[in-house]
């Protein structure tokens, strides 16, 4: 892991830690990332084992902040050491914007763990980057989403009609400037 890794992750936050995911990971990722109600909103896809573990060895070893790339990195339940979720920071190809996206299993979420993570991979961004603002996009219907962008900071930018997995929808585009 290069120096500047290093200084990055593990993140600590309230609650949680943002790290790279890790094989081993792999039970605690298919609690949550094969549950169809969370991935009701999701842009990820039920994964089989193989499939998974592909996945995770990738997020393991992916360059952070590769413009035109999405990186995953695993949110940690502090306390019991737990993979409870993800959190996925893209960067525009021009590095003018990232945009950032969240799972967090059912079981953990309402206390305030998701919020902490995002807000952690927010600041992260901004560090990092030369990104001007992060963007969230979330269904309209996913009023939790639009609560947690809500409390780190976001405001709607804009909503705008969509086609998701065949459906048309209305996503709202929140945004935190730097």
């Amino acid at each position: 892991m290069a120096d500047r890794e290093r200084r990055i992750l593990p993140r600590h936050a309230e609650g949680v830690l943002l790290r790279r995911f890790a094989t081993s990971d792999l039970r605690e990722f298919q609690a949550y990332r094969t549950d169809a109600e969370l991935a009701r909103y999701q842009g990820w896809s039920v994964q089989g084992d193989a499939e998974a573990r592909e996945f995770l060895a990738r997020m393991a070893q992916v360059p952070l902040f590769q413009p035109g790339e999405w990186t995953q990195l695993a949110i940690v339940e502090r306390a019991a050491q737990t993979l409870i979720g993800d959190v996925g920071i893209f960067i525009r190809h021009d590095a003018s914007e990232a945009e950032i996206g969240f799972t967090l299993r059912r079981e953990y979420q309402g206390r305030g763990l998701a919020v902490a993570a995002v807000g952690a991979a927010i600041d992260i961004v901004f560090e990092e980057t030369n990104a001007s603002r992060v963007l969230g996009v979330t269904d309209a219907r996913n009023l939790p989403s639009i609560r947690l962008l809500q409390r780190v900071g976001m405001h709607m930018t804009e909503s705008r009609e969509a086609e998701f997995r065949g459906e048309p929808c209305v996503e709202h585009v929140y945004a935190i400037p730097r």
